[in-house]
């Protein structure tokens, strides 16, 4: 696998879509095409207390700043390694009496930095943030609103001894912050826990089917390859999940990036059918029939929201199983309402340790899932894994060791060998290998040693689902 620097890849202007960015050199799926530290970056406001503000690790123990009594870190390395962009934040807390919201400390970052470095172009960098795009001209009601009360907190935080920006300067960053900001997401990957400033990463332009993928690293944001790239190839990622309608990924796009998306697979409607489709067959659902069902989908899914805001997972279960007893005569295999239904099903049955029932469903969602996203799309991947684990501790061996491999040949590509989910997805690689060769030995003895393990140990809880989607990929208020 190839481990690429900034001269990979070069800045170009694109026909209708402003800049982009484009590979200088051959590609193979799984190459990390390059890697980018944060200009700025900070942690969201509910976690400043449980994730490091170095490294972005969630930690049992942190030590907290003891001058603004705000910033925690995991060590003194992380507490060192972080001065530089802390020093003046450390002093603005403490004048101000408290720490500001996530977007005012971000926005004062970026500038301490320019204060620091100037506005041109800083090392590594392709553009300056000068050049980055604001959408401001764009902004509607509510937005210019929310902008005019960022950039008044910003001036009651911002210290008066500091370098003085203009208000057209600031709301330009504001407006940056808006339109490029980052999700930064835990070490597994599996929580996002804060936002941060690519240049870089912020010229490559969307598409439904992109050839890249994007996931946080150690510390940096790696573009890692999904296929063959060839020189000259336009490198693009995706800001929204594959897994909706073209309508309904172009309504996102325009309300929250300001493109219309005109990619392949929007203008041809690519698989739409399959995301819609209904059950084929002789007794072939009336059109209304199908409407009442999707309707009755939608109505389902508001009150599974407000059932998991709640922590009431026994009502979530019911209102699951209700639901796909009215879609199963009606919907195809492949269609996003059911999919929906059973991904919700699988991950809460298995946090109840009603592992057979969630194994049921989960095969059927990853069935549905691979007929429909890319062969190596990295929430694919998260969904094979999580399916394979639930196999694996409803004793279903065989096929859980199978999606396990699936996954880890998925996570390969798009989060690399050294990512620590791809890290832990090795050692159940390895362990369910061994279980399935005892099984295979001697059944009989596969399960009484299971049953046994499982008295002897409590049972591993899985995490308690979470009301939120897999982290996205730029931070977007809603």
């Amino acid at each position: 696998m190839t481990k690429g620097g900034m001269e990979s890849v070069e800045v170009f202007t694109t026909q209708g879509k402003g800049r982009g960015l484009k590979a200088q050199k051959e590609f193979l799926p799984g190459d990390v095409i390059f890697a980018e530290p944060a200009y700025a970056a900070v942690v969201f406001d509910s976690l400043t207390h449980v994730i490091c503000h170095t490294c972005f690790k969630r930690q049992e123990k942190l030590h907290r700043c003891g001058q603004c009594k705000f910033a925690y870190y995991c060590d003194r390395t992380c507490q060192r390694a972080a001065w530089l962009n802390h020093k003046n934040e450390c002093s603005a807390i403490k004048r101000h009496g408290k720490a500001p919201s996530e977007n005012i400390r971000l926005a004062a970052r970026i500038l301490w930095k320019i204060e620091r470095e100037g506005s041109g172009l800083s090392e590594g960098c392709l553009v300056s943030i000068d050049e980055l795009q604001n959408h401001v001209d764009s902004f509607g009601e509510e937005e210019k609103k929310d902008l005019r009360t960022d950039v008044e907190s910003f001036l009651e935080f911002w210290p008066p001894h500091c370098q003085q920006f203009g208000m057209q300067f600031i709301s330009h960053i504001f407006g940056v912050i808006s339109c490029n900001g980052f999700t930064l997401s835990d070490q597994r990957g599996l929580q996002a826990v804060g936002v941060g400033i690519f240049p870089n990463l912020c010229q490559a332009n969307h598409d439904c089917w992109p050839n890249c993928t994007v996931v946080f690293n150690n510390g940096k944001i790696e573009l890692r390859a999904l296929s063959k790239i060839s020189p000259g190839d336009e490198l693009t990622v995706s800001y929204v999940d594959f897994l909706n309608v073209s309508e309904e990924r172009r309504k996102q796009l325009k309300k929250q990036y300001y493109f219309d998306c005109a990619c392949e697979h929007c203008k041809k409607q690519v698989k739409d059918d399959l995301m819609l489709a209904v059950k084929e067959g002789q007794s072939k659902p009336s059109a209304d029939t199908v409407k009442e069902v999707i309707q009755f989908s939608k109505d389902t899914l508001e009150k599974i929201n407000k059932a998991r805001m709640e922590g009431l997972y026994h009502e979530v279960v019911k209102l699951c199983r209700d639901c796909l007893k009215k879609q199963e005569p009606v919907l195809g295999d492949t269609n996003i309402y059911l999919l929906r239904i059973l991904s919700i099903a699988s991950e809460v049955l298995s946090y109840l340790q009603m592992f057979e029932e969630a194994a049921d469903y989960a095969k059927r969602m990853v069935d549905g899932y691979l007929k429909i996203y890319h062969p190596n799309n990295a929430q694919l991947g998260m969904a094979v894994m999580r399916a394979g684990v639930t196999h694996w501790h409803a004793g279903l061996i065989e096929v859980g060791h199978g999606l396990i491999c699936k996954a880890y040949a998925i996570l390969l590509i798009t989060h690399g060998p050294s990512h620590p989910i791809t890290k832990d997805l090795e050692v159940m690689r390895v362990q369910t290998e061994m279980e399935l060769r005892m099984f295979q030995q001697n059944e009989f003895m596969y399960y009484k040693m299971r049953e046994a393990a499982l008295k002897n140990q409590k049972i591993q809880v899985m995490p308690e689902p979470s009301n939120e989607n897999a982290p996205s990929l730029f931070h977007k208020k809603e």
